[in-house]
């Protein structure tokens, strides 16, 4: 199909689309179960300590616990999305919660560290099938202004699930004590997750895929070759932050892994076999490119800095999981504030709602990186402002990009790019977390706890200004 063909097939689309009644309450399901994926990658940050402790393991077995999730996470979110697009999102979404919630379960049960980090695996996987579909129905349900109203939900979610996973976590463990409260984090995605589940079966409707294309083979050597280009980036960074060098030579597969990717996708459109993610198609669409990059460079600012503060507060300056929690938590109500506001505002005002939502989110985070320093005692009246005016920023981000970025992708390839821009966040928080906690332990053996967090911030912000800088290229290009 040429290019002019999709044009005209999508302005036909367009033009025959017709509301489904339910669609908010379908958005509404399938966000609470993004939120329960999302919220496991950050959640257990503050749990380590008395996974460790209770498990009576090493921190570098702990440390897999943390990131093997990140990791089968990172490297299914592409497979995931354009299984849901070839083969029905609700489908996968059932498949998905049910390996969602019998991974939690094992997690939650496991009798030592190894089987813990198998069933982490396996939770990891399982959120990759599932967390895509949101984006691929909101490309399928929504239309014009409602679509990015829609994203500044999901946008709203995927900020709210960030900040308040170490407050959540902390709050269990304070509440059911160190020694077992860690497995509650896990477990209580069960009862959710069922509930969840009758509602996918009874509201969420099917994409129809059958009668959206003739072929539906899912592209197996497409999607090997792009899980284990992921790979090559995600287990060099995720093994830095244990504190192992060694494996960052994988990184030099990348390039040659990608290239091959890419050459695979394309022979594989033009002897027309349904590809896992037409390259070409999305190069050509605009703001698709240019929005995966700010997407990337802007996770790679943003989650790290959630990180270097949980174990600064809590190792540099002594404070308790939930009161380290508690005091980035104006972060989570500042994005929640503005998330939707930002979704409804960015059909009028396009790139311009992600240059100032930046702006003030750098203007925020330097106001942290210079009053981090300031005594414990204060820290709540000084910090805490900070991170509200960073999480106003915040807000602002990540909906409209998802919106621009996703504004011409057709709905029967949604779920596919969706899970593209995903695997870019997935990439972007690895590689924050790795490089601020580098930052922060490195400048840490020569200066004070205060000064190394201080340098973190810095680094966090210097990513940020680079995100900013390729926001502004986007919009002058039209993006």
């Amino acid at each position: 199909m040429t290019q002019e063909e999709r044009t005209a097939e999508r302005a036909e689309d367009h033009a025959a689309y017709e509301p489904d009644p339910r669609r908010w309450r379908v958005l509404a399901v399938s966000l609470v179960v993004g939120f329960m994926s999302l919220l496991d990658v950050t959640i257990v940050n503050v749990a380590v300590p008395s996974i460790r402790a209770g498990l009576d393991t090493s921190a570098a077995t702990v440390q897999w616990v943390v990131s093997g999730y990140a990791l089968a996470f990172g490297m299914t979110l592409v497979a995931g999305g354009r299984l849901g697009d070839a083969h029905g999102r609700r489908r996968m979404m059932t498949i998905g919660l049910i390996g969602f919630v019998v991974s939690s379960a094992a997690v939650g049960l496991a009798p030592n560290a190894a089987a813990i980090v198998l069933a982490r695996l396996a939770q990891g996987a399982s959120a990759g099938l599932l967390t895509p579909q949101n984006s691929g129905l909101i490309q399928q349900l929504f239309r014009g202004e409602e679509r990015g109203r829609a994203f500044g939900m999901f946008g709203f979610t995927v900020a709210v699930a960030s900040a308040t996973g170490p407050l959540i976590g902390g709050a269990l463990i304070g509440l059911l004590g160190e020694e077992n409260g860690w497995r509650s984090l896990f477990l209580v995605n069960v009862p959710i997750g069922l509930v969840a589940l009758v509602l996918i079966r009874r509201m969420v409707p099917d994409n129809d895929a059958a009668s959206s294309t003739d072929d539906q083979r899912i592209d197996v050597v497409g999607a090997v070759l792009l899980g284990v280009a992921v790979l090559a980036v995600l287990y060099p960074l995720v093994s830095l932050e244990g504190g192992a060098g060694l494996p960052l030579v994988l990184l030099l597969a990348f390039p040659p892994l990608a290239w091959a990717f890419v050459r695979w996708e394309r022979r594989t459109v033009r002897l027309d076999r349904p590809p896992l993610l037409d390259v070409s198609l999305l190069r050509g669409l605009p703001g698709y490119a240019n929005g995966l990059l700010v997407g990337t460079l802007y996770f790679t600012g943003f989650t790290g800095i959630f990180l270097v503060l949980s174990v600064h507060l809590q190792e540099g300056e002594g404070f308790s999981p939930l009161h380290a929690a508690l005091l980035m938590t104006p972060f989570a109500v500042g994005s929640a504030a503005t998330s939707p506001l930002a979704g409804r505002l960015v059909g009028r005002l396009g790139r311009r709602v992600t240059l100032v939502a930046l702006a003030v989110m750098m203007t925020g985070t330097a106001l942290a990186a210079w009053l981090v320093t300031s005594p414990s005692d204060t820290l709540w009246w000084t910090l805490a402002p900070a991170m509200l005016l960073a999480g106003v920023g915040g807000g602002g981000v990540i909906s409209p990009n998802f919106t621009l970025s996703l504004a011409e992708v057709p709905p029967e390839m949604g779920g596919a790019a969706g899970g593209a821009l995903q695997t870019g966040q997935r990439i972007g928080s690895a590689l924050g977390a790795a490089l601020l906690m580098t930052v922060y332990q490195a400048v840490g053996t020569v200066a004070s706890a205060p000064v190394a967090a201080r340098s973190a911030l810095l680094a966090a912000l210097a990513v940020l200004a680079v995100a900013f800088a390729a926001a502004i290229r986007s919009w002058r290009l039209g993006d």
